[in-house]
C-alpha cells in the first residue's frame, strides 16, 4: 500500500515539474532521482559493493541531472 501511495505522489510531483521545465528533462531528472536512490539504499541497507567505479558512476548521474536542470529554460 505504501508503494502506491509513494508512486502516486511521485507522478503528482511530476506533473507539477511539467510545468515549468520540458518533459525530456524532467523525465530524465525523475528516472536519475530513482536510480541513484535505488542504488543508494542497495549500498546501505542491503551491503551492496560500494566501489570506487560504482560511486564514480553514481556521481556522475547527479552530475547529468543537474547539468540538465541548469540547461533548461527557466
Amino acid at each position: 500500500m505504501g508503494t502506491v501511495v509513494a508512486m502516486g505522489i511521485s507522478m503528482v510531483c511530476l506533473a507539477f515539474a511539467l510545468r515549468a521545465i520540458p518533459m525530456g528533462t524532467a523525465y530524465a531528472v525523475w528516472t536519475g532521482i530513482g536510480v541513484v536512490g535505488t542504488v543508494t539504499l542497495g549500498i546501505v541497507l542491503f551491503d551492496e559493493p560500494k566501489n570506487t567505479i560504482r560511486l564514480v558512476c553514481i556521481g556522475m548521474i547527479i552530475a547529468g541531472i543537474a547539468g540538465l536542470e541548469l540547461s533548461s529554460p527557466s
